[in-house]
């Protein structure tokens, strides 16, 4: 049977990147302080009213198509919030 260095550290690699990933896009914005996030949601819900579920998707969409995982991580607990509130009916 032969050894396959190449296979394995193409999988350590993947495995890694996937961690990185992980780590970037749904760990580190968990650390940003609720508080934050709430100001964030109370200035969303003050500028564009009804329409701040949209404007937080497309600043989630923009920070996608920019490779920004944290930014997105942070808009998608922005959105969290927001679906949140509207499902408490806090906000319409």
């Amino acid at each position: 049977m032969r050894s396959y260095p190449g296979v394995l550290s193409f999988a350590v690699l993947f495995g890694l990147v996937g961690l990185w990933q992980l780590w970037r896009f749904r760990l580190k914005p968990l650390f940003i302080p609720k508080a934050d996030i709430d100001c964030m949601v109370d200035a969303l819900i003050a500028e564009h009213g009804e329409r701040a579920e949209d404007v937080a998707m497309m600043e989630e969409d923009r920070a996608w198509r920019r490779s920004k995982a944290l930014k997105q991580g942070i808009w998608r607990r922005v959105r969290r919030e927001l679906w949140r509130r509207y499902d408490a009916g806090e906000w319409k």
